[in-house]
């Protein structure tokens, strides 16, 4: 059995019956593939349809899964990992959650025990029951063996039962049943329903706005939920405050009177939630537009232009030209833009499709991309990015790159922010870099981080709550980047 994780060397120690208790479950699998966010998105439809609230989480930096499940539930979806969000970021977020809620769903990352941390890390950490998603399409007494392995596997992992998924008779369903020992629960089946597959592209699932049918596919896959033992609210799991007095004074009004213009639409939408609520809660004011179908940039102090697809709306980003024009004059007043992956794609001067097609991009960073069929990057990173606001010009020598990765650490907590990358383009930025991320847990090095003028781009994308410090000073619309 696998030994409990270096996670939960800092787990505080809570008195029983002082928490605040909601039903909850984690949503897990042997692997990727199996239908997690299909049972979750089902089970949060079908919980709303009830007139219930639901709210959903999702272990991990994924952006798309949460649109899906935002369009099931009706509420925002946060993301749950104990080392991005961090051990009491995950356990406020779910403190607030059972306050209001009438059920917490979260779905897992990836296989249970797959990464570091895993979702059966966050299970144990919490005490949240396990439901295991088992795709047994092809599958007869193997089924007990491989939730034997999920519910066993980790000592003391607290397990609800399992959910058979794409297995459309009652036939198969009574074997996989009785394969099953007495212990663990058998929910039901999910049949295999070709009205609820979601498509899916080179970086996931495809967006729930680019899907016109996606609430009939919801309310459809909820169904399938009447018809197992789902439909009860699961076991209560008693969550606890952080007991913080000092918790969110850094960012409290902080960017009052800051207007930050986000771009929003099918090509740029891969943004974290918790950064919204961060910007927020520090006094911003929020100003969402379109690349694609605004006619002008809005008013504001601060650009933010996060990842998403650039590649698959090239075309349509560059007829844009009076929105072009104006980020091109926002940028000549010197304000602050911050871009993440796609946002920084956007922002150099050629972008290569996957058909090969070039297209002409903002001119605002000097570089192309080119998509490939290939991932390029992927996983959790952190950077130190003490440089930034340096006042020297950065290093030119050769060595310049590995002198600023050298000396990250995670002590080093005043410069260091964390976050993740993903993405199928490669880039040659002409530029020289001001830091370079390191993986988590390998550490080796990963995405370089550019400043050009007014201009942070990175791709990286930032989880603003992992230093609030530093985050603020990112978005203070008084302070300008150094000018190289």
């Amino acid at each position: 059995m696998a030994s409990d994780n270096k996670i939960f060397q800092n787990k505080p120690d809570h008195k029983m019956a002082s928490g605040v208790m909601c039903p909850a479950l984690i949503i897990a699998a042997p692997h990727s593939g199996s239908g997690k966010t299909t049972v979750t998105a089902a089970l949060a439809r079908y919980h709303r349809n009830q007139g219930r609230k639901v709210t959903v989480f999702k272990v991990g930096p994924d952006f798309i899964d949460p649109m899906i499940l935002r369009q099931a539930s009706g509420e925002l979806v946060y993301q749950l990992d104990l080392w991005l969000v961090g051990e009491s970021g995950c356990q406020e977020l779910l403190y607030r959650a059972a306050l209001e809620s009438d059920l917490i769903l979260i779905e897992g990352v990836m296989g249970l025990f797959d990464g570091t941390p895993s979702s059966a890390d966050l299970a144990q950490y919490f005490n949240i029951p396990v439901l295991g998603v088992i795709d047994a399409k092809a599958m007869a007494q193997t089924f007990a063996a491989v939730t034997f392995g999920l519910a066993k596997f980790r000592e003391n992992l607290p397990f609800s039962g399992v959910i058979a998924n794409r297995v459309n008779s009652e036939r198969h369903a009574d074997i996989l049943r009785n394969s099953l020992p007495e212990e663990f629960c058998f929910y039901g089946r999910m049949p295999k329903d070709e009205s609820i597959t979601l498509p899916e592209r080179h970086l996931g699932l495809v967006q729930a706005q680019e899907l016109a049918d996606i609430d009939t596919q919801l309310d459809q896959a909820a169904s399938h939920i009447a018809n197992t033992k789902l439909t009860e609210l699961p076991a209560k799991t008693e969550f606890y405050d952080i007991n913080d007095e000092n918790n969110h004074s850094t960012e409290e009004q902080a960017l009052v009177d800051t207007r930050i213009i986000i771009v929003r639409d099918n090509a740029f939408s891969f943004i974290y939630a918790a950064n919204i609520s961060f910007l927020e809660q520090a006094g911003a004011t929020i100003i969402y537009c379109s690349a694609l179908n605004d006619e002008h940039l809005p008013d504001g102090d601060i650009l933010y232009i996060p990842g998403g697809y650039p590649e698959l709306y090239a075309q349509q980003l560059m007829n844009n030209v009076s929105f072009l024009n104006d980020v091109r004059t926002f940028s000549d007043t010197n304000k602050p833009i911050i871009a993440e992956c796609g946002g920084m794609l956007y922002l150099l001067d050629q972008l290569t499709d996957m058909s090969e097609k070039k297209f002409s991009m903002l001119g605002l960073m000097p570089g192309k991309a080119v998509m490939q069929k290939k991932l390029a990057s992927i996983g959790s990173q952190r950077v130190d990015l003490s440089q930034l606001y340096q006042s020297e010009a950065p290093q030119s020598d050769e060595n310049a790159t590995e002198n600023v990765t050298d000396n990250v650490s995670e002590d080093d907590a005043a410069h260091v922010m964390r976050g993740h990358s993903f993405h199928y383009s490669s880039a040659e930025v002409d530029l020289e870099p001001i830091a370079q991320t390191k993986h988590h847990p390998s550490e080796r090095i990963g995405e370089f981080v550019y400043q050009h003028n007014n201009i942070l781009a990175s791709y990286m994308h930032w989880y603003l709550p992992s230093n609030p410090s530093l985050s603020l000073r990112m978005f203070d619309k008084t302070r300008c980047f150094k000018h190289n």
